[in-house]
């Protein structure tokens, strides 16, 4: 985690940006949380909740009394009226964009839209109020797809960035002034390192305690991911990535091949199958292959190639070297090497994280079959 004494206090604020010798910050720091009807209420009471008990749940079972509050959440929408989240959950925010005070901090959790989805004219009034609160000096921090919301208002037009990996090809082609790092799943960017970006899924956690430890202390953002049992995400998002980006429906021609190399990556020469099945000059078929999916053909085998690898690492025993071969590899230290690149982790390390995590899900998706045992059949020891 980045400690919070590399960040320096932002000058005319009141806030606790910084804590110089990660001393005990003079006031809490306010947070606005933006929830819309897009994003799921999981996210926005789970920030929530874990900004509220930064310091206060500490001494709780430490000392058997609340602890010093390090942080004030609120809730803000568009309007203060109820509303369901995307996931059916009804929010109740505290304060409107209008109505809501002034804060440090603004955290914006997922949008709960289709990566290609268009967002234009549909979050104006969000938009806005964020590019007011930034040039009003407060700090912005987006969860998963929820960058997108600072993308539109040009906030990250130069800047490096992060976004869900399934939407960062998306980013890219929609705002090419944005330098996205995909293989990021934290990134801290822009004037006085005001915007705060964290990657997919429940990297959101990682956000939160970034920002605790950057608002409060260190020190406070480890007894609050003790307490919670959260596992900062180091590896970042190479590892959970896959072909989200690459769909399409329009070129028939295209989505022929894309269907033919499921079954045939594996085959020698692949890429030459495809333009065979085309029926197109090759350098065609690489431009329109290009257009359609986002990827070159190549790029894209080996991509097919590494997921499937990635499932044999997780589902079975198999030497590395035999599932190199089994998806199109005769060269297992080319394989290695690229895996390694595409997912930042090396195919043993991949399959040490992952497979437990497989076998203890089958496990507990198994059936109970001792019920299924007449009860005759038993012993009766």
């Amino acid at each position: 985690m980045t400690d919070a004494r590399t960040h320096n206090a932002q000058p005319g604020r009141t806030g606790t940006a910084a804590i110089p010798g990660d001393a005990t910050p003079t006031r809490a720091t306010d947070v606005a949380i933006l929830a819309l009807p897009e994003t799921s209420a999981s996210v926005i009471y789970g920030m929530y909740d874990l900004f509220l008990s930064a310091g206060r749940d500490w001494g709780l079972i430490v000392q058997g009394k609340p602890g010093p509050q390090f942080m004030r959440p609120i809730v803000v929408s568009r309007s203060e009226g109820p509303f369901e989240a995307g996931n059916g959950v009804l929010v109740k925010p505290h304060a409107s964009l209008a109505s809501c005070p002034p804060v440090d901090l603004i955290c914006i959790p997922e949008l709960m839209v289709p990566p290609g989805e268009p967002l234009e004219g549909r979050f104006v009034a969000e938009v806005e109020w964020l590019r007011q609160r930034y040039e009003s000096g407060a700090t912005l921090a987006s969860a998963c797809s929820g960058a997108l919301l600072l993308a539109e208002g040009g906030l990250l037009d130069g800047q490096d960035a992060t976004t869900h990996w399934a939407y960062c090809d998306i980013m890219r082609r929609r705002y090419p002034a944005v330098r996205v790092r995909e293989k990021r799943a934290l990134v801290v960017s822009g004037d006085a390192q005001r915007l705060v970006m964290a990657g997919g899924g429940v990297s959101w956690l990682d956000l939160a305690l970034y920002l605790i430890a950057r608002y409060a202390s260190v020190e406070v953002a480890m007894q609050t991911a003790r307490l919670n049992l959260i596992t900062w995400h180091d590896i970042g998002q190479q590892p959970f990535a896959h072909l989200a980006h690459s769909r399409q429906t329009q070129d028939a021609i295209i989505a022929r091949c894309q269907e033919w190399i499921a079954e045939h990556y594996h085959e020698p020469a692949p890429v030459a199958g495809m333009v065979r099945l085309s029926g197109l000059a090759e350098r065609s078929f690489k431009r329109r292959f290009q257009q359609a999916t986002g990827m070159a053909p190549l790029e894209y085998v080996h991509t097919l190639r590494i997921e499937e690898a990635k499932q044999m690492l997780e589902a079975t025993d198999q030497p590395i070297e035999a599932i190199a071969n089994e998806v199109g590899y005769e060269d297992a230290s080319f394989f290695a090497r690229l895996f390694r690149r595409k997912v930042n982790l090396t195919p043993a390390a991949y399959r040490r994280r992952f497979s437990a995590m497989r076998r203890a899900l089958q496990r507990q998706d198994a059936p109970d079959t001792r019920s299924a045992v007449p009860r005759n059949a038993r012993s009766t020891d």
